[in-house]
């Protein structure tokens, strides 16, 4: 009986940090007296393509729906699955909006990963696809991007991130994190803005340069 609730325990533990992106870090996050700044949305360049204000527009509206986090393993659609848009995790985010510029990340992730296994991380003990996890981590979006020839390179400069860009960190503990750069912007110092979910919900935060950058990104001009 003890090794059954002990096998038990080792697989519900399992499925809970199964997604392996961005856990609940909410207490390293916040920032305690300290106001929000005041925000302004920056116009893009006239030539921005369609494809990029959506991706944009998709990332932003999710601050307004998605209030919780999530990283349980969940069984979802295949194509255009997904877990309830009010939680999820940081690279829902990104799913969410690369959806709203008609690209599925899901279904781009599994297909590649079919193709090319054998360039895809191992992290998390997997023996094959999985298309309800494998678009929902970050080092497997990482992947994919880089296979698409999307990446950029990274830098300490502000001016070389823009918006629709997506970036991806390290945090202190080694857990991998991602986000989207927004066209809304700090008025104090004109820092643009990202859109991610660490642990609280969709938010547009000053967090470019808090963490360890492993990956920059630019999909749509």
């Amino acid at each position: 009986m003890i090794a059954h609730r002990q096998s038990f325990a080792f697989a519900a533990c399992v499925l809970l940090l199964a997604v392996s992106a961005c856990r609940d870090v909410r207490s390293r996050a916040i920032t305690i007296g300290v106001a929000p700044p005041v925000v302004v949305t920056k116009p893009l360049p006239p030539a921005t393509s369609v494809q990029l204000k959506q991706l944009i527009e998709g990332a932003v509206a999710q601050s307004q729906i998605t209030t919780g986090y999530d990283p349980s393993y969940v069984g979802i659609d295949y194509p255009n699955g997904d877990v309830a848009p009010e939680t999820g995790v940081c690279s829902d985010v990104v799913v969410r909006a690369f959806r709203k510029a008609g690209i599925d990340l899901q279904k781009e992730v599994h297909e590649d990963m079919k193709l090319a296994w054998a360039e895809y991380p191992k992290k998390w003990g997997a023996a094959g696809t999985d298309s309800n996890i494998d678009h929902r981590r970050v080092l497997n979006l990482h992947t994919y991007f880089t296979r698409q020839k999307k990446s950029l390179p990274i830098s300490d400069n502000r001016n070389d991130y823009l918006p629709g860009d997506v970036v991806a960190w390290e945090l202190s503990d080694g857990v991998e994190h991602i986000g989207i750069m927004t066209d809304r912007w700090s008025a104090t110092d004109e820092h643009c803005l990202v859109i991610h979910n660490i642990g609280y919900g969709a938010r547009i935060e000053d967090v470019l340069f808090n963490w360890k950058i492993i990956g920059h990104y630019r999909y749509f001009s």
